[in-house]
């Protein structure tokens, strides 16, 4: 019987060695099991914190190469700017990574495992280099963009040297520049140098002629702004490169200026020593603003810009008109009334800003959209080669761009005679010869004033020149100046002829199309192609036609252009 209970009893122990062992083997494989995954976790922390701290140190390294923005070329901004945009999206992967090493530190402490003192510090320094990595990319990112506005090309900042002490370039808060003058305490919208370009046009006034005067004007105004040096395919290729395609198209100053910057930076490689490019790009700013946004709004339509560039662009002058047709037809290459009349407006706005659109019409061109169909017998769409066609009659609203060419071409003329006057001798520019009196010549200043000699009168005929004669052309006016000497006044009045074809007027409200439109034989660089549908002796048979509509009343200024005279009736 004892036996059995101690039997029993062993038995009772036996089973609770086994019962503590089982529990003892389960606790050390949970044991076993937490250490593995506790190990695992451990390693995958290590190998993530080890791969954040070779990217961030690559990224460091990185941004230790960055030159201070300071020290930085301004037309480099923009391209640091890209290049630290880029390299913002090229570090957003370190901020995944982080993400992680920070997960797998969290998930220790549900396995009872805190990391060693040293593991924690290098935690904490990745989070903390990341963190400091993020803010300096983007205090970088911003101190560029603020240089770049402040300034780069946009930021009108380069444009401040354009003008000296007193003055001070500011900008408006729609962008539009004005000048303080600190000497006087006053402020204007025009530059100093536009200023004293319009007072120096008024020494212009005294021509008698509205037509010459305002080319004359214009002239000066396009040397001055550099503008006789741009190409118009340099022109056209700037605004398809800034992509002005669009019209209607409001363009705001920085838009301007960046396509002023790029025309005046192209003259400059080519003209270094007459190409001031803040100095020419602030003038042209100003003289555009002036004349298509006089309120200052801080917008200029794509349009309005491109018509008044490439009218005063260098090149040929049947050139000229096709890239200005060219910039208001349609996809077919025609434009109807409405655009042509969107070109004239544009156009006659470049005279109005100098105080001479009444001698071109005013600004009611209608009457010059009607004469225009009219000439292609009122269709529907007018085609380049009609309006170049029309465009060698000089209509009223457009004469002052053929009156420029001829301008630029007589300004370094020199003819060997002697103005019967004042005695210049050589007569430079153009050359009026009598064809009336023999070896009667004329400077142009001197006619342009008014004067006469030897009992000369202004409504005799005479042949303007542009160009030094040939002596074919001295043998033909030796013969004109011979019948005339035979004819009577009653001829000249009974025959009057005139170098321009009237156009039929219609009076609308108090703007009325004056019968001056002007038809020139310009010199042989000018020359336009002979029309097909309007040829030489036509021409003079139509305006033989047209004379005789010419009334006696009012008082008939005498022009002649190359042998055809032109006429102004002063209302």
């Amino acid at each position: 019987e004892k036996a059995q209970r101690v039997a029993k009893a062993i038995r009772k122990q036996t089973g609770e060695v086994r019962d503590r062992w089982e529990r003892l083997n389960a606790h050390a494989s949970s044991w076993q099991q937490q250490v593995d995954k506790a190990l695992e976790k451990l390693q995958d922390l290590r190998s993530a914190m080890d791969q954040t701290d070779l990217r961030l140190a690559e990224a460091e390294d990185t941004k230790a190469g960055w030159q201070p923005v300071g020290d930085l070329l301004i037309d480099s901004l923009q391209d640091h700017i890209e290049k630290t945009t880029a390299f913002r999206e090229e570090i957003m992967p370190l901020k995944q990574d982080v993400r992680v090493v920070n997960e797998l530190s969290s998930q220790l402490a549900p396995l009872d495992v805190q990391l060693s003192s040293n593991t924690s510090r290098q935690l904490d320094d990745l989070n903390m280099r990341w963190k400091l990595l993020q803010v300096a990319v983007e205090e970088r990112l911003k101190q560029l963009q603020e240089a770049h506005r402040d300034f780069g090309p946009s930021s009108q900042h380069f444009l401040s040297t354009s003008v000296q002490l007193p003055w001070q370039r500011a900008v408006s808060q729609n962008k539009v520049p004005y000048y303080i003058n600190h000497q006087t305490q006053t402020t204007c919208w025009d530059h100093p140098k536009m200023t004293e370009l319009f007072q120096t046009l008024g020494d212009l006034n005294n021509v008698r002629f509205s037509a010459y005067r305002t080319a004359m004007k214009i002239r000066r105004l396009q040397k001055a702004l550099c503008l006789d040096l741009l190409d118009l395919n340099v022109a056209q290729n700037t605004f398809e490169q800034h992509k002005l395609t669009q019209n209607t198209q409001q363009l705001c100053v920085p838009d301007v200026i960046n396509c002023l910057t790029t025309i005046y930076d192209g003259l400059e490689q080519n003209h270094k020593d007459l190409v001031n490019v803040p100095l020419c790009v602030d003038m042209c700013l100003n003289w555009l603003l002036n004349v298509y946004d006089t309120g200052r709004s801080g917008k200029i339509p794509v349009l309005s810009m491109k018509i008044g560039l490439l009218s005063l662009s260098k090149g040929h002058l049947e050139e000229k008109y096709k890239y200005l047709f060219r910039q208001v037809a349609g996809p077919a290459d025609t434009c109807d009334q409405r655009q042509l009349a969107q070109l004239l407006r544009d156009a006659i706005q470049i005279p109005r800003q100098l105080g001479e659109v009444a001698a071109f019409g005013g600004s009611n061109i209608d009457p010059s959209v009607r004469s225009c169909f009219q000439h292609i017998t009122n269709k529907v769409e007018l085609e380049p080669r009609q309006f170049v066609d029309w465009m060698r009659l000089e209509p009223q609203s457009m004469v002052w761009l053929p009156v420029l060419h001829r301008v630029a071409a007589a300004e370094t003329a020199k003819h060997q005679a002697k103005c019967n006057i004042c005695k210049e001798c050589p007569i430079v520019g153009f050359r009026y010869r009598s064809l009336k009196h023999f070896n009667y010549d004329v400077c142009q200043s001197c006619f342009f004033s008014g004067r006469t000699a030897k009992g000369h009168k202004l409504n005799y005929p005479m042949v303007e020149y542009c160009t030094p004669t040939t002596s074919g052309e001295d043998m033909r006016d030796f013969t004109k100046v011979l019948k005339n000497k035979f004819r009577s006044k009653k001829y000249f009045a009974k025959h009057p002829r005139l170098g321009y074809l009237p156009v039929q007027t219609v009076l609308e409200g108090d703007n009325m199309e004056t019968p001056v439109t002007l038809i020139s034989m310009c010199p042989e660089q000018y020359e336009l192609s002979q029309s097909p549908q309007l040829s030489h002796d036509d021409t003079h048979s139509r305006i033989e036609q047209y004379a005789s509509r010419v009334g006696t009343d009012g008082e008939v200024e005498w022009l002649s252009t190359d042998g055809q005279q032109l006429c102004y009736r002063k209302h």
